[in-house]
């Protein structure tokens, strides 16, 4: 795929629901500073995960460039 066309919702909704307190999905979508965040307080201590997670299930979730994420 190419970046030009963004991310893949699915894929940002797997990595955030399963290792999501590890900041995956953030890093995934290009948001390395908060991914890195993330990757140091687990997660916000789990609460900021499910955030992420309610927010790419709503399709809330944009990526770096501020685009949505593609379903």
């Amino acid at each position: 795929m190419n970046d030009q066309q963004g991310k893949q919702w699915i894929v940002a909704l797997a990595l955030c629901f399963f290792i999501g307190y590890l900041g995956a999905h953030r890093f995934y979508v290009g948001k390395t500073g908060t991914g890195i965040a993330m990757l140091l307080t687990c997660g916000g201590l789990g609460i900021w995960s499910l955030i992420d997670l309610v927010l790419i299930l709503m399709n809330k979730f944009d990526d770096a460039e501020g685009r949505p994420l593609l379903k």
